[in-house]
């Protein structure tokens, strides 16, 4: 059961993704509102996927890459419905769907699990909170990461004064910087308050709130870099090319703390060493 319905999200992300490339091509009001509504129903089935699965394990379904990544995507989805309702952005998911539907088809490519009952250690409220939180905030800056490419395409498109392209199609400069800066005004408390929890965790699980693991530090480098984009932002009053420049630095390094010090670096946060199982 639990397959169909990651199969039937799958298949929605990615005909959401289809519908809203020939959005942005076209132009077409139904082919946005069908591609909204297709996504819509991705969600809900990836939702149920979910779900089932906390409640097989007992905890957040994230305790190897393969369902990290499909929880991210499934963040990712959930954030960009809520911004869509705020901002009313229609070609925002011409971005968003595509790299949902991304993430979802390399979480399937993964080889699962084998069956086998959850270690008591993973079954705490606090992994569960840590996780829901650091993934909300990865979402949301994702959600700056793509507002910062969609700004650089359009001031290029601007200065080259090719007003007639495809790319005349996104949205003002300083609606992509907005939404660029709402992104990372709510996504950086939610990655705070998800470093806190998962203090909280280690100390409830290892005894330690800090345990120097390659992931801990990254985590703090990545917060860090967040914390000088914010900075610069409120404080010195950066906007537009140098914070969307800056957005995507920070972003990568995210990903990178993400996927890259987990498959590389080892650490008791390495999906490999986990042994969730």
């Amino acid at each position: 059961m639990t397959s169909w319905w990651f199969s039937l999200a799958l298949g929605f992300y990615l005909m959401a993704a289809g519908g809203f490339t020939l959005f942005i091509i076209r132009q077409k009001k139904w082919a946005f509102r069908c591609s909204y509504w297709i996504l819509v129903g991705g969600f809900v089935f990836h939702t149920l996927f979910l779900v089932y699965g906390y409640y097989q394990l007992g905890t957040a379904p994230v305790l190897d890459l393969r369902s990290a990544l499909s929880f991210f995507a499934w963040c990712l989805a959930g954030v960009y419905l809520v911004i869509q309702a705020r901002f009313q952005l229609m070609v925002l998911g011409s971005f968003v769907a595509p790299l949902t539907a991304f993430l979802m088809i390399i979480s399937s490519a993964m080889p699962s699990w084998a069956a086998g009952p959850v270690k008591p250690l993973f079954k705490s409220v606090w992994l569960t909170i840590h996780v829901g939180t650091v993934f909300t905030g990865d979402a949301l800056l994702a959600i700056a990461f793509l507002a910062a490419i969609m700004y650089l395409m359009q001031e290029r498109q601007i200065k080259q004064k090719r007003l007639g392209s495809m790319y005349s199609r996104l949205p003002s400069l300083a609606t992509l910087d907005a939404i660029n800066y709402y992104s990372i005004i709510y996504g950086f408390p939610f990655l705070t308050i998800g470093m806190i929890t998962g203090s909280v965790y280690a100390q409830v699980a290892l005894g330690r709130y800090w345990q120097w693991d390659p992931k801990e530090v990254w985590s703090l480098i990545s917060w860090l870099f967040y914390a000088a984009l914010l900075h610069q932002r409120l404080a010195v009053g950066w906007q537009g090319r140098r914070s969307a420049i800056l957005s995507i630095v920070c972003f990568g390094v995210l990903i990178f703390t993400f996927v890259g010090v987990s498959l590389l670096m080892g650490g008791y946060h390495s999906f490999s060493s986990m042994g969730a199982r």
